[in-house]
């Protein structure tokens, strides 16, 4: 079978793995849209979210983030519709719990993903 294209996080097991399908190169688009941080991806320097970042916020404006994502999306993962946004966050101890639930437009199929960011 032919791999679709790269896996992420981009790790020993994924570099050789790749995405067999297009749903799971999606998935792998968002979740790296998500990670990366604005100015670090050449020749793109709005692409990305950072929700790395977030973990050393006093405050997050969770209305901000939501709109941020939605518009990352909408530009540069366009085959996804998101359908909701949920932030939860622990100031105090460093976490943050962010879920995503969307819609692959290609088949109108549902997923979703969560990051669980702890320092």
């Amino acid at each position: 079978k032919v791999n679709v294209g790269v896996a992420f996080p981009l790790n020993e097991e994924n570099m050789f793995k790749g995405t067999k399908t297009v749903k799971d190169q999606l998935k792998s688009n968002l979740l790296n849209l998500l990670l990366t941080e604005q100015g670090e991806r050449v020749m793109e320097p709005n692409f990305g979210v950072g929700l790395k970042n977030l973990i050393f916020e006093n405050n997050i404006n969770k209305d901000s983030l939501n709109e941020k994502i939605h518009n990352q999306i909408k530009r540069f993962t366009p085959q996804i519709s998101l359908i909701e946004v949920r932030v939860e966050a622990d100031v105090d101890n460093h976490l943050l719990y962010i879920q995503l639930k969307y819609t692959y437009l290609l088949d109108n199929s549902d997923d979703s993903i969560q990051l669980n960011f702890l320092n």
